[in-house]
């Protein structure tokens, strides 16, 4: 019996339509055809203008801002496919919203990363397709299989072939405690040592860089995290990095760009030569020099193609 689907059918909501047009170009499938608005009183209105029945959906949406607004047009499209008799429905966030509420940092907060989990659940996703999640213990919220992809392993050979004449003059640096095993994953791809920054948070979205764990001095300085949202913290580490460390040339690299508030006028005002993300969330509309985006989409396509045909995700991590 084929339990996942007679055919694959890639659909696309309104946050990241180029993405889901690259992955379907990447597959040789057209992307489904759907229509998903408003209607006059501002809720949402979704058309599913082909038959899914028994076919394996993908439906691509990443919960960027506005993040209500795309996260409630994912769960109806993922109910509508569930009651057009879809084969089987898979969630594909390369951007998952929410991610960073994932515990109770104070008494009374709520978990909202658990609450997403629980909606799209229920809406009738049977699966997840989600890159570099803030916390990878996240994936335990959902009762569903979840993939979750990496991107270090678009982001590492960006840079060897980058410095790939000078890489002993290279270090990887995590910008604080909680990614340096991402940053140690990318130092060993491209075989270059590391540095951590050691820094105090005295408020929410400020950061006070406290000491640099590793020498850097005359090194060319490659700053690896998951995610830049005002920038305070990678900023905040290249400046020390140039100031503090000695660096010689300080360039990032990230998963995904929020760039809320102040984050394009602070990377323009940094040391940061060069910021390297992916397209999780689009960044057409950020005016920003120093920004270089790198696509999710082939390793997306490819990882759909597994799921449908019940091979192994993993190798993508290698």
């Amino acid at each position: 019996m084929n339990l996942h689907g007679k055919d694959i059918k890639i659909f696309a909501g309104n946050s990241c339509p180029k993405v889901a047009e690259a992955i379907a170009r990447q597959l040789g499938l057209p992307l489904g055809k759907s229509t998903v608005g408003a209607f006059s009183d501002g809720e949402i209105s979704v058309s599913i203008e082909e038959s899914v029945r028994g076919s394996d959906v993908f439906v691509v949406q990443s919960t960027c801002g506005p993040v209500n607004q795309h996260l409630m047009e994912l769960l109806i499209m993922i109910d509508a496919f569930k009651r057009a008799s879809a084969g089987r429905i898979t969630a594909v966030m390369p951007y998952f919203g929410y991610a960073r509420q994932d515990r109770k940092a104070k008494a009374r907060d709520p978990i909202s990363a658990k609450l997403v989990a629980d909606l799209l659940t229920t809406a009738g996703a049977d699966r997840l397709l989600t890159m570099d999640l803030h916390a990878a213990q996240i994936q335990g919220f959902f009762d569903i299989p979840v993939d979750h992809l990496l991107g270090v392993p678009l982001l590492a050979p960006y840079f060897a072939e980058k410095f790939k004449d000078q890489l002993q003059d290279v270090v990887v640096v995590s910008p604080d405690l909680g990614s340096v095993t991402r940053a140690r994953k990318f130092a060993e791809r491209i075989e270059a040592p590391i540095a951590i920054i050691d820094k105090r948070r005295p408020k929410a979205n400020v950061s006070e860089v406290m000491n640099i764990i590793g020498d850097v001095a005359g090194k060319i300085a490659i700053l690896v995290d998951d995610m830049v949202d005002t920038a305070g913290t990678l900023c905040n580490a290249a400046n020390a990095l140039k100031e503090k460390g000695g660096c010689r040339e300080v360039y990032a690299c990230a998963t995904h760009g929020v760039l809320s508030g102040p984050a394009i006028g602070r990377i323009n005002d940094s040391c940061i030569k060069e910021l390297v993300m992916l397209d999780s969330i689009p960044l057409d509309h950020v005016d920003c020099s120093k920004i270089v985006p790198l696509s999710v989409a082939p390793v997306f396509a490819e990882a759909i193609e597994r799921i449908y045909a019940d091979k192994p995700v993993s190798p993508l991590f290698n």
